[in-house]
């Protein structure tokens, strides 16, 4: 999986690319983990997602927690029809703020 990172202040956005499974998804979480401690917004940019697995979920859901945890808060962008009907099956679309 391929991720690009930018950092502007106090907020990050996150571009993944790819499908989000058991194997991808530590990639994205390191990322997140090698965030600088002030950033507290993050943007995660799912345009070039079409696919998302459970483990794929938990990194947004522990991405999601550390936003709240620094004061900040996180948005899901663009998912495609198929990534946002995950999020509307688990009901994680009634805790992200998603922009499409």
């Amino acid at each position: 999986m391929n991720i690009q990172t930018s950092i502007d202040g106090e907020k990050a956005t996150i571009e993944p690319i790819g499908k989000l499974t058991v194997q991808t998804s530590p990639d994205l979480s390191a990322v997140v983990e090698k965030l600088p401690i002030d950033v507290c917004d993050i943007d995660v940019d799912l345009a070039n997602v079409d696919y998302v697995a459970s483990a794929g979920l938990r990194v947004l859901v522990a991405t999601e927690k550390l936003t709240v945890k620094r004061g900040g808060t996180m948005r899901l962008l663009h998912p495609c029809d198929s990534v946002m009907e995950v999020f509307e099956m688990t009901g994680l679309s009634e805790v992200f703020t998603i922009e499409r």
